[in-house]
């Protein structure tokens, strides 16, 4: 069922543009549901750049026991 609201606002537009309340829905949800543009936004990403504390290499951090060590710490 559609809603109240969409259905006043395709009835609406369908009597200004003089075209049949389904012909107006129908290519709505064409538009809706055909496939998306491209879009022309293009996401930059900025990192950093890191490096263990001193005394911890990267292998330490990716071992769980060393991280409960430090975090509770015993490091």
């Amino acid at each position: 069922m559609i809603d109240d609201v969409l259905f006043r606002q395709l009835k609406r537009r369908a009597a200004e543009q003089g075209r049949s309340f389904q012909s107006v829905a129908n290519e709505a949800l064409r538009q809706g549901l055909g496939p998306s543009a491209p879009g022309k936004y293009r996401l930059k990403l900025q990192g950093w750049s890191s490096e263990p504390a001193p005394g911890l290499t990267w292998d330490d951090l990716a071992n769980r026991e060393v991280l409960f060590d430090i975090f509770d710490g015993r490091r």
